[in-house]
C-alpha cells in the first residue's frame, strides 16, 4: 500500500511541477500579460495540491527506503532534501513574489529574473523527481536495470 500511495503522491509532484513549468513557458513565450497574472495565480492555488503531494511522497518514500543499503535507495535519498529544499526555498517564495508582481502588472527586470530562476529550478525539480521515479520503477522491477 504504501508503494501505492509513494508513487501516486510522486505521479502527482510531478505532474504538477511539469504543469507550472510549461503553463509559465508557454504564457511568457505567447500569452498577454493579462494571462501571465492569470497562470501566475492558478499556480498558487495548485500550491494547495503540489505541496501535500510532496510530503507524501517523501514521507511515504523515508518510511519505505528506512532499512534499504542499496545504490538506487542511496540516489533518491540524496535527491530528496534537494528537492525539497529547492521547492521551499526558491519555488515557493518565487510563485508568491512572481503571482504579486504580476497581479500589479509590474513586469520589470525583478519579475524576469526571479521568473528565469524559477525556470531553472523547477526544470532542476523536474530532472531529480524524473531520476527519482525512473530509480523506483527499476526498484521496483518495473524497468530493467542497465548492465
Amino acid at each position: 500500500m504504501k508503494t501505492k500511495i509513494h508513487a501516486i503522491a510522486g505521479g502527482i509532484g510531478f505532474v504538477m511541477i511539469l504543469l507550472f513549468w510549461t503553463s509559465t513557458a508557454t504564457s511568457e513565450l505567447f500569452a498577454s500579460h493579462e494571462t501571465v497574472a492569470t497562470v501566475k495565480a492558478l499556480i498558487l492555488k495548485g500550491m494547495f495540491i503540489l505541496i501535500p503531494a510532496m510530503a507524501i511522497a517523501g514521507g511515504s518514500g523515508m518510511a519505505m527506503g528506512r532499512k534499504r543499503k542499496d545504490a538506487l535507495t542511496k540516489a533518491k535519498k540524496s535527491r530528496m532534501p534537494v528537492i525539497a529544499l529547492n521547492g521551499l526555498f526558491i519555488l515557493v517564495p518565487a510563485a508568491w513574489f512572481l503571482a504579486g508582481k504580476a497581479a500589479a502588472g509590474e513586469f520589470d527586470s525583478t519579475f524576469y529574473t526571479v521568473q528565469v530562476i524559477e525556470l531553472i529550478a523547477g526544470a532542476a525539480n523536474l530532472t531529480m523527481m524524473g531520476l527519482n521515479i525512473r530509480d523506483g520503477l527499476r526498484m521496483t522491477g518495473r524497468i530493467r536495470r542497465p548492465r
